[in-house]
């Protein structure tokens, strides 16, 4: 295949967008179908042009599926992201008709590994395994039936993610009963006509609300609205997708969906999935219910008839622990964490960190905000990243890195898409976090899109292993020299190094609930499906009374908004997996974060090689020993109290 064009051309205008998706959506499926016959057309070729043709097809199929699924969660016209949400069906089905495919495996089996080197053998090995995992070997009625039940499911997985995205609540409130909250959250939320200000369920608002909102009804108001997003209509949606899960476990062999899904990532088996969450379950059950009783012995200072805390309660009682017992104040950091400061602080650590310089572009994307950069190596590029950082309506509404186009060695160069929904004046620190979280997703986009085969490149190595690299990038924004790099108030002053450190042990206060909460989603996610309930709600309330921390707010429904139950599906515990993992690379770094001899090695042993191995053996290979808890264990126990 010829290089591609480097970097991707949007359409200038807005009547462009649909033919443009038509050509290199549907087109691009079109062109997969062609190479996947091509494999099929009984010319008799070597194991090399075998896979090198089914790259190819990997290849044009990984650029149209991921603009196809980009377009749906960004686009700010609706028709486009209709029509791209279509795309993003028909390159799932394609997905699921190639694994299905007899002719196609008959011509894979066929091949030898002799004479591989271990990356194409890997690529082989992965192949013939994934048309078993299909079931591709069943009957034709079976595989008939497994190919419309993935259809379905991903139907409903789109559904699913959709009504989330646009299912954004809001609450009126009177604006005395934004006392508490910053001046600038103030000022950007007038009264209407009415005297009322809108609150909605967006970030930019709910965390600042349960956060410093003194009025504990509007917290509540909020939050209940909050966990109401997607329902009912996700209601039945789930309720279907889990059932489906479970027939194509059943129809394939497996016992359940998370054994099957699990197969193929570290942790190999739902087993070990469940005696994950059994072993974090004792050691956090101790320190989370402390940390609880805690906050709420400080929220009956202002309540003494207060049972529990809620998830409406459990930011603002932290903030207070936070400011009344470590002088540190949430709402006092927020004037070192200027929008345009943190985000030339937190790419310009990267880059020296690692090596990299970003080059702004201006071109043509798909939203006036958004940001555009190359990213160049020693003097020559290597990627194009996209940084798409604040709401608006219709667009996905959380943070999370999408591919853009799949960077494969010789042939085209990787691009990224940032998406998030930070506000564009005055910041969190947990927001400067969550930044550091996902650029650590571009970064190993595009320094591991160096690959020659499609499946091995960027993001690409085993599902509970990718939040590592990005949970170790969040150390950074702990770090007192690097956070004095960019973190300055309007008078130019940086943020004072004692202040850091406050912040640090204040930090460590609440660990065990904040693990505890995590673990609740762990068990929620592996639950609903090792298992599908009939009555959703009273499973997540059975999941609530034993995990917690929290008491839960009635009237909700937790997991129709819960929108990993898609995207992860019953794989929530890569989340804890992972941070054991990113708790042990932390140890390489020693006392100084910017070391550019230990990050030129992470960058060469994690980031670059993508899934050209198991990422077991990239640990192994970086710190110079297989992974363990020891790290993880000593974090969690440093929570003071």
């Amino acid at each position: 295949m010829a290089p591609s064009a480097f970097p991707t051309a949007f359409p200038t205008d807005a009547a462009g967008w649909l033919p443009y998706l038509a050509e290199a959506v549907d087109g691009g499926l079109a062109r997969t179908r062609e190479l996947l016959d091509r494999l099929k057309d009984g010319t008799e070729r070597s194991t090399d042009d075998v896979l090198a043709l089914w790259n190819d097809a990997a290849v044009v199929h990984g650029g149209a599926s991921a603009l196809a699924h980009l377009l749906s969660e960004v686009h700010p016209d609706a028709d486009v992201r209709a029509a791209a949400e279509e795309g993003a069906q028909a390159s799932e089905d394609l997905a699921t008709e190639r694994s299905l495919d007899v002719d196609l495996r008959r011509v894979l089996d066929g091949t030898s590994a002799d004479g591989l080197d271990s990356k194409a053998a890997r690529v082989r090995e992965h192949a013939l395994r994934d048309f078993r995992r299909a079931g591709v070997d069943r009957s034709d009625e079976e595989r008939e039936e497994l190919r419309e039940l993935a259809r379905r499911c991903t139907e409903l997985g789109l559904e699913f993610s959709r009504a989330i995205r646009e299912g954004t609540r809001s609450i009126r409130v009177e604006a005395a009963r934004l006392a508490g909250l910053p001046e600038d959250f103030v000022e950007a939320h007038p009264a209407d006509e009415d005297g009322l200000v809108t609150l909605t369920t967006e970030y930019p608002d709910l965390v600042p609300v349960r956060t410093y909102a003194t009025d504990a009804g509007v917290r509540r108001e909020l939050m209940t609205e909050y966990l109401r997003l997607a329902w009912p209509e996700n209601e039945a949606v789930l309720a279907e997708l889990l059932r489906l899960r479970a027939r194509r476990a059943e129809l394939l062999g497996y016992p359940d969906w998370p054994t099957y899904e699990v197969e193929t990532r570290m942790i190999g088996s739902g087993a070990a999935v469940a005696e994950f969450i059994e072993r974090l379950d004792a050691l956090t059950a101790e320190p989370a219910a402390a940390d609880v009783q805690v906050l709420l012995e400080r929220a009956r200072q202002d309540d003494p008839t207060l049972e529990a805390i809620t998830p409406a309660d459990s930011l603002f009682y932290d903030a207070a622990i936070r400011r009344e017992r470590f002088d540190v104040d949430p709402q006092a950091l927020r004037p070192y964490f200027r929008w345009e400061a943190v985000k030339e602080g937190v790419l310009s650590t990267m880059c020296r960190l690692f090596g990299l310089a970003l080059r702004p572009v201006q071109v043509q994307t798909w939203h006036e905000d958004v940001d555009v950069y190359d990213v160049v190596d020693d003097g020559t590029v290597i990627g194009r990243v996209y940084l798409d950082m604040h709401p608006r309506a219709g667009k996905y509404n959380h943070a999370a890195q999408f591919p853009l186009v799949p960077g494969i060695a010789g042939r085209q160069l990787p691009e990224g898409v940032l998406v998030c929904n930070f506000p564009t004046g005055l910041m969190e620190h947990d927001d400067v976090l969550t930044f550091f979280h996902e650029i650590g997703h571009l970064l190993h986009e595009i320094v591991g899109g160096g690959q020659a085969w499609a499946e091995q490149t960027g993001v690409a190595t085993e599902w509970d292993f990718v939040e590592a690299p990005s949970q170790l990038l969040e150390e950074w924004g702990w770090d007192v020299g690097v956070l004095q790099g960019f973190a300055t108030n309007e008078t130019g002053e940086p943020i004072p190094a004692d202040l850091v450190e406050r912040m640090r042990t204040a930090d460590a206060f609440g660990r065990g609930a904040w693990t505890r909460r995590q673990l609740n989603f762990t068990a929620l996610s592996y639950g609903l499906h090792a298992n599908p309930p009939a009555d959703l709600d009273a499973f997540t309330a059975q999941v609530d009374e034993h995990y917690g921390p929290f008491a839960p707010i009635p009237g909700t429904h937790q997991y129709a908004g819960f929108g990993h139950l898609d995207g992860y599906g019953s794989a929530y515990y890569t989340y804890l997996w992972s941070l054991v993992i990113a708790k042990d690379l932390r140890t390489a770094f020693g006392d100084d974060l910017m070391d550019p001899e230990v990050g030129r090695r992470y960058r060469e042993c994690i980031l670059e090689p993508g899934g050209s191995a198991d990422a077991a053996e990239l640990v192994e290979r970086f710190l110079g020993r297989p992974s363990s808890f020891d790290a993880f264990d000593a974090w969690l126990a440093a929570s003071p109290r």
